[in-house]
C-alpha cells in the first residue's frame, strides 16, 4: 500500500507555501523597478512573477488535492491533480510568454531612450531577485527529490525560467546604459520565446501523466533487479507501471515453481513487495502468480 508519510506533507505544503511567498515579494520588487526603469524587459518579468503567484496558489490548491486519502469515489487517490495543476501553468505561462513578445515587438519597432532613468536600481532589483529564486528553486529541486512531485517540479521550471530572464533583464539594462536601447526589448523576446519552451515542457509531462506513461527504462529495470534477488523468482513478464502525482503504480506476473504451495507462493511475493516498498515506499504494488512455464 502506498505510504505519503508526514515529512512528504510537511515538505510539499512548504514549497507551496515558500513558492508563493517569494513570488509576492518579487512581484512588489520588480513593479518598484518597472516604475523607476520604464523597461520593457523589466516589465517582462514582473508579468512572470504576477503569473508565478497564480501558478504558486493553483500549486497550493492542488497540492492539497492531491494529498487528499483515496475514498470511495477515487479508491486510486487524487494525484492526478497535479498533472491537471500543471497543464493550468502552461497555460498561464504561455498566455505571459505571448503578450510579452507582442510589447516588445512594438518597442522594438519604436526603441525608447531610457538613459535618464536609474538603471543601476533597476540592475540591483534584479540581482536581488536572483538570488532569492536560486534560493526557491534549490529547495524545490530537494522537495521533488524526496516527493517526486511533479507539481513542484513544474514549479522549479517555471523558477528556472524566471532566472534565465532575470539574468537577460540585466543583460538588457546594461545594454541600455551602453548606449544600444534595441537590446531592451529584442532581450525581452528572447525571454518570451524560451518560457514558450518551458510551457510545452510542462504540458508533455503533465498530458503523460494524464495518459499513465510507464516510469523510466531506468526504474523498470531497478524493479526487475530486485524482483529477480528472490531465488524463487524464475522469470517475470507483463510488468506494468505508471504514476499520478506523488503515488507510483507497479504491477507484474511473477512465474514460479508449478509445484509451489499456495503458502510459500504467497510469501514470496510478500517478500518481493516488502523488497520494492523499501525503494518504492509510495508505490502500490500488485503481484500475481503464475506457475513457471
Amino acid at each position: 500500500m502506498a505510504k505519503v508519510n508526514e515529512q512528504h506533507k510537511k515538505l510539499l505544503r512548504a514549497a507551496s507555501i515558500a513558492s508563493v511567498i517569494t513570488a509576492s515579494g518579487l512581484l512588489l520588487l520588480k513593479l518598484v523597478g518597472y516604475w523607476l526603469t520604464d523597461s520593457v524587459s523589466m516589465l517582462a518579468s514582473l508579468l512572470d512573477s504576477m503569473l508565478d503567484i497564480v501558478a504558486s496558489v493553483i500549486n497550493l490548491i492542488a497540492i492539497r488535492i492531491a494529498l487528499t486519502p483515496p475514498d470511495k469515489e477515487h479508491p486510486f487517490g487524487h494525484g492526478k491533480a497535479e498533472a491537471l495543476a500543471g497543464l493550468g501553468q502552461a497555460t498561464f505561462i504561455a498566455g505571459s510568454a505571448c503578450f510579452l513578445m507582442i510589447q516588445a515587438i512594438n518597442s522594438l519597432n519604436d526603441p525608447q531612450s531610457l538613459s535618464d532613468k536609474p538603471l543601476d536600481v533597476g540592475i540591483l532589483i534584479m540581482l536581488v531577485s536572483m538570488l532569492a529564486t536560486s534560493g526557491l528553486i534549490i529547495f524545490q529541486r530537494y522537495v521533488h527529490k524526496v516527493t517526486r512531485s511533479i507539481a513542484i517540479k513544474a514549479d522549479s521550471m517555471h523558477y528556472l525560467t524566471d532566472l534565465l530572464s532575470n539574468a537577460l533583464v540585466i543583460a538588457a539594462l546594461l545594454f541600455v546604459y551602453w548606449g544600444v536601447p534595441w537590446m531592451d526589448p529584442l532581450m525581452a523576446i528572447v525571454i518570451g520565446v524560451y518560457i514558450l519552451y518551458s510551457a510545452w515542457q510542462i504540458v508533455s509531462e503533465s498530458v503523460h501523466m494524464l495518459l499513465d506513461r510507464e516510469l523510466d527504462d531506468a526504474i523498470q529495470d531497478d524493479i526487475r533487479r530486485l524482483v529477480f534477488e528472490d531465488p524463487d523468482v524464475q522469470a517475470i513478464h507483463e510488468l506494468r507501471t505508471r504514476e499520478s502525482g506523488h503515488t507510483q503504480f507497479i504491477q507484474l506476473h511473477i512465474e514460479m515453481d508449478g509445484s509451489m504451495t499456495l503458502h510459500k507462493a504467497h510469501d514470496v511475493s510478500d517478500r518481493i513487495m516488502h523488497r520494492l516498498e523499501e525503494v518504492y515506499p509510495a508505490a502500490e504494488i500488485l503481484i500475481h502468480q503464475d506457475p513457471y512455464n
